[in-house]
């Protein structure tokens, strides 16, 4: 069996999503044309879709969790595996992303799938390449007649680690609907000492998560611990769905 057959997800055409999405039930799909779906909660307030980061898919610890607490939120969370992840999971070989356009080129074929099977608000996001792939795509909608409800970001990678002269922010102001980065004091993505220093849109909103490194785990001496900071960043990204 494949890896994601091990895991529990099953075949699914794009048209039995609708009914199926109706179940209080977390369910795994492998959807025909698309690939990996994991859907997690009803869309009590809003639904999200979730895009996982550069170095691990969907069902990583990190993204199981924020998933969960999202949906105890009552936010619905629908996270997909890019092919390129896909692909790594079941040949067991690491490769890296592909250019970021393809990457959005897929995220994009996602969310015009997923954006009409219900009338809740949907917004977009994701753990560190996945939510700047997010926040690509929103900065692309007006070109492709499209909206979205808003944009949540686990991480944002601001510069690679040790290059904060490489910006990825060039795009931020061509976005026109609200974004909530939750990041990490100690991001060597964008920490923030960095981050408080740069011009960002006035819709662009940045929450710090205390003593938290880009997968949110902080020091010891915090007295803090990385299942607390992903619970409180997934409760305050609930928060800005329902507001």
């Amino acid at each position: 069996m494949s890896y994601y057959a091990d895991s529990g997800f099953v075949d699914i055409p794009p048209g039995g999503l609708s009914d199926a999405l109706a179940k209080p039930a977390a369910q795994r799909f492998l959807v025909t044309g698309h690939g990996p779906l994991s859907v997690v909660g009803l869309p009590k307030v809003g639904r999200i879709m979730l895009a996982h980061g550069a170095g691990a898919g969907h069902c990583s610890t990190f993204m199981r969790q924020f998933a969960a607490t999202l949906a105890a939120q009552g936010v619905q969370v629908l996270a997909i595996d890019f092919p390129y992840m896909q692909q790594i999971n079941e040949q067991g070989k690491r490769r890296p992303p592909p250019p970021i356009k393809q990457t959005v080129a897929d995220f994009a074929s996602w969310y015009s799938l997923i954006a009409p099977l219900s009338e809740q608000p949907l917004w977009v996001g994701g753990k560190s390449m996945g939510g700047r792939v997010a926040t690509l795509f929103a900065s692309e909608l007006l070109c492709h007649e499209m909206h979205c409800q808003g944009v949540i970001v686990a991480g944002y990678p601001f510069h690679p680690p040790r290059k904060p002269d490489k910006l990825r922010i060039g795009h931020f102001p061509a976005i026109r609907c609200p974004v909530h980065i939750l990041q990490g004091e100690r991001d060597l993505f964008g920490n923030v000492g960095e981050v408080l220093g740069y011009h960002l849109p006035n819709n662009i909103h940045v929450a710090w998560l205390a003593d938290g490194d880009h997968d949110f785990k902080p020091r010891r001496i915090s007295g803090l611990n990385q299942q607390v900071l992903i619970d409180e960043a997934a409760i305050l990204a609930a928060s800005f769905v329902r507001a």
